[in-house]
């Protein structure tokens, strides 16, 4: 799994983090950095972290040749 944040988009609510914090973290008041290819494991996490972002900032590829940017 890869994880791409547009960073331009993100206005540092920090909703992924509170969700899947072993992979997007802030560093300072809304500085976001993320682990880009997190281990399959925290896939779920990932996508709820996806789905709860207010400006959809985060996407999913699933390195299969697939991409996802919202789960249901």
């Amino acid at each position: 799994m890869r994880i791409v944040v547009d960073l331009n988009r993100c206005q540092g609510y920090a909703q992924c983090v509170y969700l899947a914090h072993e992979v997007f973290r802030l560093s300072g008041q809304e500085a976001l950095t993320y682990e880009p290819n997190p281990d399959d494991e925290r896939r779920l996490q990932v996508e709820r972290a996806a789905v709860a972002c207010p400006v959809q900032a985060i996407v999913i590829d699933r390195l299969d040749g697939g991409e996802r940017g919202e789960t249901p």
